[in-house]
């Protein structure tokens, strides 16, 4: 068993450490090429997320850190992952699982905008296979390309957590909801022109609530211990 994990894992690295033309690099050589440091900020942030953890508990600091060096430099180099282990003092291995396991990191340069179109049940009963043809058709991609100038990237995604909404779309940090096709269209067109155009509902409802707005619970609810039992006075323990 040990023996065929090894095996899996020197094969997921081995696909880390190809170039396009399917030569295989050295890592030491790859470090060197892809040189990576913590900028100054992100130094201070790092140690204030590790100041959070006793030194023996570092690897909990993990994804964080792998979040702070992707936003930085727009996805995980292999110099950033060996960085990241580094620090937490943890084995590279164990960096470069996590950061492939999880569908937010990017082991390869991604778009400025990273399109994810939600296709779970509750969006694809609302239309989400149909949102996320039209981004392919729009961006000319399919799942998990970029575009050749480094606009674009588009995923096809799992629940987000915003069924209610559906059908939704992220775009980095940013949830769209509520989308059809023509609202996709202004959305695509602000991004292409590096506007970032308000997250949220797109159909004029706030949050979840129905487009015409509250039907019930319209007042101000009452406050805590409403119509709850009298207490007695703690001094003559009797009821008011």
């Amino acid at each position: 068993m040990q023996r065929l994990l090894r095996g899996i894992r020197s094969v997921h690295l081995a696909s880390l450490l190809r170039t396009a033309g399917g030569v295989q690099m050295d890592a030491c050589e790859m470090r060197k090429k892809l040189k990576f440091e913590f900028s100054e900020d992100n130094q201070h942030r790092v140690k204030a997320l590790l100041a959070w953890y006793p030194e023996a508990e570092w690897k909990g600091a993990l994804l964080p850190l792998l979040d702070i060096a992707q936003r930085q430099q727009g996805w995980l180099s292999i110099s950033a992952v060996h960085a990241v282990a580094e620090i937490l003092k943890i084995e590279p291995m164990k960096a470069f699982e996590a950061a492939q396991f999880y569908t937010m990191f990017f082991m390869k340069p991604r778009g400025k905008y990273v399109v994810s179109v939600c296709t779970s049940t509750p969006c694809k009963l609302r239309g989400g296979d149909e949102i996320f043809e039209a981004c392919k058709k729009t961006l000319k991609l399919e799942h998990g390309q970029t575009t050749p100038d480094m606009q674009f990237t588009l995923k096809e995604d799992s629940c987000m957590g915003a069924c209610v909404n559906a059908p939704v779309l992220a775009v980095n940090d940013d949830m769209y909801e509520d989308l059809d096709e023509q609202s996709l269209g202004h959305i695509l067109a602000d991004l292409r022109c590096d506007k970032l155009p308000p997250a949220g509902p797109q159909n004029g409802r706030y949050a979840s609530e129905p487009k015409g707005g509250p039907t019930t619970l319209k007042i101000q609810p009452p406050p805590p211990g409403f119509m709850m039992q009298d207490l007695p006075d703690p001094k003559t323990k009797k009821c008011p």
